[in-house]
């Protein structure tokens, strides 16, 4: 079995994702379901020929060393794939997420008009959240790529692996792969520092010292964008400042309160027409938010949330309510996703089912 055929398969039937499994036959994930290919299952020989085939010798080596190993990988001219190739029960496993070739639009995606008047902030900690598979890479690059195309500024991206390549147009782009141009996110940020840097992209938020550059760099007087795999504002907010020893913490809110300016969290659901739509929560800045930040009062965030439609807030239970009124998804699904089902239910005329 060819692994250029299955890519070509992915490529041509839309699908985010390829799984290589041993015992199973290849996996599509298309609109979020799987769907098998080929006649048999996979062998152990197949997946280790297969993820022979693209993965590059720095990472064969961090393969075998580790049990694990990311990178991107070009399919002929068609598509990249992120690629995240496994060792289970022996045998390897890969994974490989299809990067969309073409850059959506923010009607495209879905996001709510005040997320453009971030884009032209001068400094400030954006952050874009959600689970796994939840289009979050996709949404910062649609975003990169307006500052790109607007705005005379160096933009430096930090990423494990690049996904998105931008090239250079109003802007100066400079974009360093984590493992292969730069050790580690954190190295990458104390460098960047020193690079002439107006916005930064930071690819993953996964440890203290990379959340404090970034909080630092925010401060002082750059744009940066990270990503958390959390969902909602309030949980964002909680997850930076708990990963701070105790005694820290009071001043890690004081600085976040002045530092952080959005939190764009979102998810992706079932739509009506069998593919996958989003749903987002928004929190800008406001002298409220700032307090509720400071004093420890991050349960009160999604009540501010609620109350600031006008200045651009939008809470999650809102968006998914607007795609049931819009018909563009079920109601089992929007209850499904909701952070309050019974409100939820309440708001849709009709109690939510046990």
């Amino acid at each position: 079995m060819d692994i250029h055929a299955l890519m070509d398969a992915a490529y041509e039937r839309g699908a985010s994702d390829l799984h290589l499994s041993v015992g199973r036959r290849p996996v599509l994930r298309i609109g979020g379901h799987l769907v098998e290919l080929g006649d048999a299952p996979l062998q152990p020989a197949d997946t280790e020929r297969m993820a022979k085939v693209v993965a590059p010798s720095r990472n064969w080596e961090e393969l075998e060393r580790v049990g694990t190993t990311d990178f991107g990988f070009a399919h002929a001219d068609k598509c990249r794939f992120r690629v995240s190739i496994l060792t289970q029960k022996g045998s390897r496993g890969l994974v490989m997420r299809q990067i969309p070739q073409k850059l959506l639009s923010f009607e495209q995606i879905g996001l709510p008009d005040g997320v453009v008047d971030l884009l032209n902030l001068h400094r400030g900690l954006v952050l874009v959240t959600g689970p796994t598979g939840s289009g979050k890479t996709t949404t910062l690059a649609t975003m990169i790529d307006w500052i790109n195309r607007n705005r005379d500024v160096h933009i430096i991206t930090i990423e494990d692996p690049v996904e998105y390549y931008h090239t250079h147009k109003k802007s100066q782009v400079t974009q360093r792969e984590v493992g292969n141009d730069v050790p580690s996110f954190a190295e990458a940020m104390r460098r960047a520092l020193r690079q002439d840097p107006d916005v930064i992209l930071l690819g993953e938020m996964r440890d203290l010292e990379t959340t404090s550059a970034a909080i630092t760099a925010a401060e002082t007087g750059h744009l940066v964008f990270g990503t958390l795999h959390t969902t909602g504002a309030a949980r964002t907010v909680d997850r930076i400042i708990d990963q701070y020893p105790r005694e820290q913490q009071e001043q890690i809110r004081s600085q976040l309160a002045v530092s952080l300016v959005a939190v764009i969290s979102q998810i992706l659901v079932p739509d009506t027409g069998g593919k996958r739509v989003a749903a987002f929560e928004v929190m800008l800045s406001s002298p409220a938010i700032e307090n509720h930040i400071r004093k420890c009062e991050t349960f009160k965030i999604p009540s501010v949330i609620q109350t600031s439609r006008r200045q651009g807030m939008v809470l999650m239970d809102d968006s998914l309510l607007e795609l049931w009124r819009s018909g563009r998804v079920d109601k089992e699904v929007a209850l499904e996703r909701a952070f309050d089902r019974k409100a939820l239910a309440l708001r849709m005329g009709g109690a939510a089912a046990e």
